[in-house]
């Protein structure tokens, strides 16, 4: 397969897991997961997570991470998304890179620089006691693009610009550089019409419930995973801890769940755009499926030709 790498991409519930099930197969391919919910041991349900069956069919990775306690930072995930890329590949196989977390997909593409500076309690505190303008003047010192760059009156991301910057003992815009990573991309967006996207999303929370999420987050907080953890603040979780603590009925979460889906659904599509040069977009419909095979199956060749390595050239068009 070369550097060869695909991205599958779009919002949650357009139809991803399905479609990569049958990529990985013609292509002879493994899924990485650029979902950030699917980190956590334990919560199965209630992120949509691939069933132990779909996973026995296709090799799929970064899944089960890590407890619902602990953390899997941006840096983290990069780290292990690029190493596995280049396991799948040492192995002859296709890397399909599949998820809906747009700062995960884009941290792998585009090869974004992040700090490995982990924070900083004291410092921080020390500079919370300042005031807004001279942690900006401090900042524009040391910093200048970093100053330029951040509002002042968000003094969280002034001080953690500062603490970076301190503790690495270089500007953060040095140390944010992008650097694209040495593969041949192909990205390839999945969407629906807004309604359709809507009307599978509730459909999916009542399966959800169907399926026993209650239950899953009873047993969690039977393992003494709390409402305060971030991993709970999932869509689906903190509704239903919402119930359990007794903030609203039953039926009241369930509506919210659907509603604020919608609405990550919305952000979601904030993050990739369908003017992207770099991003091939496919309205799920009848044929859709054929027609990605197709396209994927031109860029590969177009890869043995020895056209289009340039890691950030765009697929052409099915």
């Amino acid at each position: 397969m070369d550097q060869s790498l695909v991205v599958l991409l779009g919002q949650t519930a357009v139809g991803k897991t399905a479609l990569s099930l049958k990529l990985a197969q013609e292509f002879n391919g493994e899924i990485i997961s650029a979902d950030s919910r699917l980190f956590y041991r334990g919560m199965d349900i209630g992120t949509a997570k691939p069933t132990s069956a779909e996973q026995v069919q296709v090799p799929h990775h970064l899944i089960d991470l890590c407890n619902p306690n602990e953390t899997i930072t941006l840096g983290d995930y990069q780290q292990r998304a690029y190493q596995t890329i280049e396991y799948v590949l040492a192995n002859g196989r296709l890397p399909i890179l599949v998820g809906g977390t747009g700062q995960y997909i884009k941290a792998v593409v585009e090869g974004w620089g992040i700090p490995k500076v982990p924070p900083q309690p004291k410092l921080r505190a020390a500079l919370a006691r300042l005031p807004g303008p001279e942690l900006a003047r401090w900042l524009a010192a040391l910093d200048p693009d970093a100053a330029e760059k951040h509002d002042p009156r968000n003094l969280r991301r002034v001080i953690r610009a500062l603490e970076v910057t301190l503790v690495a003992g270089r500007p953060i815009t040095e140390l944010q550089r992008k650097t694209p990573p040495p593969y041949r991309i192909c990205q390839i967006g999945l969407t629906r019409p807004r309604e359709e996207l809507y009307a599978r999303i509730d459909a999916r929370v009542e399966q959800m419930m169907a399926k026993g999420l209650l239950d899953e987050l009873k047993k969690l907080w039977k393992l003494g995973y709390g409402r305060s953890l971030p991993s709970m603040s999932g869509l689906g979780y903190r509704q239903l801890w919402a119930y359990l603590d007794g903030e609203m009925s039953l039926e009241e979460a369930v509506e919210r769940i659907k509603f604020e889906t919608h609405r990550f659904a919305r952000h979601q599509a904030n993050w990739f755009s369908q003017d992207d040069p770099a991003i091939t977009w496919f309205t799920m419909e009848e044929g859709v499926e054929t027609a990605v095979i197709n396209h994927i199956t031109r860029w590969l060749n177009e890869g043995k030709t020895g056209n289009g390595h340039d890691p950030t050239l765009r697929s052409s068009p099915p």
